[in-house]
């Protein structure tokens, strides 16, 4: 208890999946939270939520994609606890049927992946850290992607948008460190969101058992308990990284296994 004590969190895409187990965590651990999310309804049943079992929470509308909107998530912020001591950059989008390969794909899908995902962590931090600077410091956690270190079949958009993301988190950490500003990146394989279970068929869920190293699938808490860490001062010394939370889904080269047994 207490590992975020006093500091002021807002997490953008808060109402469900991953952003909700950050904010609710964050907020068991001391902190006042800003659950941001397009689907506002959900940020405030959410917050109301955390509210009734004893900890200070307000949501508010966030349109990502939209300068206006993410500046007004800040200042509502600002508005409501003081500053932003705290800011994880979580919203993404991906889009199977449009985001292909490099000939097929739909450029409005990349114009609004990019946007979305990658411009939306621009903005976020762009707003925020002069509040951070005047607060003394903070911690900006920006969610990545392990598509964002790989290639693929499909996806083009979404991968570059994560690659994105990774260089921007480095980007951020070396132009504010001086002002104690750190900025880390959380890569994410395969999570059971409850996004996932609904839409992820069996089969395919298998697929990635197959190839994960640890016998189990990551879960929005093995996020959550990531991004705590970075925003606790117990990560003061860790600026510009990126945490590859996978289960060792990506970490050995996926022949080996099928030669191995080839050879056998």
């Amino acid at each position: 208890m207490g590992r975020v004590q006093g500091k002021v969190a807002l997490v953008t895409g808060g109402a469900s999946g991953i952003g909700l187990s950050t904010a609710t965590m964050l907020a068991k651990e001391g902190a006042k939270v800003v659950l941001a999310d397009f689907n506002v309804k959900g940020a405030e049943e959410s917050a109301a939520t955390l509210v009734d079992q004893g900890y200070e929470a307000k949501g508010v509308f966030l349109d990502a994609g939209e300068e206006k909107s993410v500046k007004e998530a800040v200042d509502f912020t600002v508005e409501n606890y003081g500053t932003v001591n705290v800011l994880v950059n979580n919203v993404g989008l991906t889009n199977l049927k449009k985001d292909l390969d490099v000939v097929n794909m739909d450029l409005d899908e990349w114009d609004r992946l990019m946007n979305v995902n990658l411009k939306s962590v621009l903005l976020g931090a762009r707003f925020a850290i002069p509040h951070m600077i005047e607060a003394g410091g903070g911690s900006i956690i920006n969610t990545a992607s392990m598509a964002g270190f790989v290639g693929d079949n499909i996806r083009t958009a979404y991968g570059a948008s994560k690659a994105g993301v990774v260089n921007l988190t480095r980007y951020i950490a070396a132009q504010y460190g001086e002002k104690s500003i750190r900025c880390n990146g959380v890569a994410p394989g395969l999570i059971l969101t409850p996004a996932a279970k609904s839409n992820i068929p069996k089969p395919m869920m298998e697929v990635f058992e197959k190839f994960n190293k640890l016998p189990y699938h990551g879960e929005p808490e093995d996020i959550g308990n990531t991004v705590l860490f970075l925003a606790s001062d117990e990560s003061k010394f860790i600026t510009g990284q990126t945490i590859q939370v996978e289960g060792g889904h990506y970490i050995a080269n996926p022949s080996i296994a099928d030669i191995n047994a080839l050879m056998s």
